[in-house]
């Protein structure tokens, strides 16, 4: 979105360019005022959406909730605003760079994200569509993540999360995979485990160690959240940023913490 706009805006600044140049070279005597009210508008065009640009691309994006999978913290069709640059300024064409981060990512930020490519579908991946994803933090690297009984353990200890939706009280025990150990490991950083019936993985799963430079996020709705438990970790290049504010519909409104 950012970058069509910028493009927009580079379009409408040259007819703008084009248009002084005819105004004072080709322009005939008696259409100055016309003239003169277009080229206002195309000018005050150009401006006002390279400063849109300008804005949703560093700091300020707006962002539709596209799926129930955070059920019940936001809601399908729920507007929020995501702060682009508390994890650091983008910088243009370079793959994802940040540069001067407020903070780092902690346990527990709501985090807006391409999705990896295990996380699209075939069609998606076919079109080279790219997707973004809002989940929940649970794990930075370096962390163990295990979660036995729908229950999540990060580095051994029981996670307390008031946030956590279920929504099927059958728990379905650990599945029989032929994987194990650095085999399980690479599996899931590989995306392996999305093709998995979700019976399989969903309340029984790992350990992993979740990558140095990657998150592991899950939506709050665990029983109905296509994750990393599935498409494995989230690279740090593929962050947009946290969720700032939710803005739409107005019996929501309310700041995300």
């Amino acid at each position: 979105m950012e970058l069509k706009l910028l493009v927009v805006a580079v379009v409408l600044y040259f007819i703008s360019r084009a248009m002084r140049y005819f105004r004072h070279r080709v322009a005939r005597p008696g259409a100055g005022k016309l003239y003169d009210e277009v080229f206002a508008w195309v000018e005050t065009g150009w401006s006002a959406v390279l400063l849109a640009a300008f804005i949703m691309f560093f700091f300020v994006q707006a962002f539709k909730i596209p799926t129930g999978s955070m059920r019940m913290t936001l809601l399908e069709g729920d507007h929020i605003f995501v702060n682009k640059f508390i994890y650091g300024f983008h910088v243009p064409l370079s793959g994802g760079k940040r540069i001067w981060p407020l903070r780092q990512v902690r346990r527990g930020d709501i985090i807006i994200f391409q999705s990896p490519p295990a996380g699209l579908t075939f069609e998606e991946r076919e079109t080279k569509t790219e997707k973004d994803l809002v989940k929940r933090c649970v794990a930075t690297g370096g962390d163990v993540v295990q979660i036995k009984g729908k229950k999540l353990y990060v580095n051994g200890s029981e996670v307390v999360e008031p946030y956590a939706n279920f929504i099927d009280e059958r728990v379905y025990p650990p599945a029989i995979i032929s994987h194990s150990g650095e085999q399980y490991q690479k599996a899931w950083e590989n995306g392996s485990f999305s093709g998995l019936p979700p019976t399989f993985i969903r309340d029984s799963f790992g350990p992993v160690t979740v990558p140095p430079g990657t998150y592991f996020a899950m939506g709050d709705n665990r029983d109905n959240s296509f994750d990393s438990r599935y498409w494995g970790p989230v690279p740090d290049n593929k962050l947009k940023g946290k969720t700032l504010f939710l803005y739409w519909p107005l019996t929501r409104v309310r700041i995300m913490r």
